[in-house]
């Protein structure tokens, strides 16, 4: 009886390995978001295999609720230091008037946009929401390796309304 079941446990293992062998390996990847109650630090996917890129890069973005910018970086490898910046100003894009109280959420996803008129976008693209405006935003950024040492405005890619806006 014992042997019946070590070599149904072998056989099971020996099952489980080929399966495991023969079926695709998919990597798993992980953004990374914390808040505070003035400002929310979000990282983005940057570079991978479908711009050219086979070693991932993640960039870090800033959201700061008081003023509505949005500020990145992304680090170049060979030099060790923060070598692509961007910008946006996200109250503009939501119409926040400055004595209105706007309430942002930003998460971060992949979204491989086409490359066009000379620009390759980044692999991860930024959701920003408001609750005010009931708006949810994307928005890509332009990425090269070796960066620019100047804020690159983030591009705006689309944005639909995912209630109604709050009347004051």
């Amino acid at each position: 009886m014992t042997s019946g079941r070590a070599a149904w446990v072998a056989g099971g293992l020996i099952a489980g390995l080929a399966i495991a062998y023969l079926c695709p390996h998919v990597p798993t990847y992980a953004t990374t978001a914390d808040r505070d109650s003035q400002f929310m630090m979000v990282t983005v996917p940057v570079g991978n295999k479908a711009v050219g890129i086979d070693d991932p890069i993640d960039g870090v973005f800033i959201l700061d609720f008081l003023t509505g910018q949005l500020k990145g970086a992304v680090m170049n490898r060979q030099a060790g230091r923060f070598t692509s910046f961007y910008v946006r100003n996200l109250a503009d894009d939501f119409g926040v008037k400055g004595d209105e109280d706007p309430h942002y959420c930003i998460v971060s996803g992949y979204s491989q946009m086409p490359a066009g008129q000379g620009v390759t976008f980044a692999s991860g693209v930024l959701f920003v929401g408001e609750l005010t405006s009931g708006k949810v935003a994307a928005y890509g950024f332009p990425w090269n390796e070796a960066g620019a040492n100047v804020p690159v405005p983030l591009v705006l890619l689309d944005a639909f309304p995912f209630k109604q806006p709050v009347k004051k």
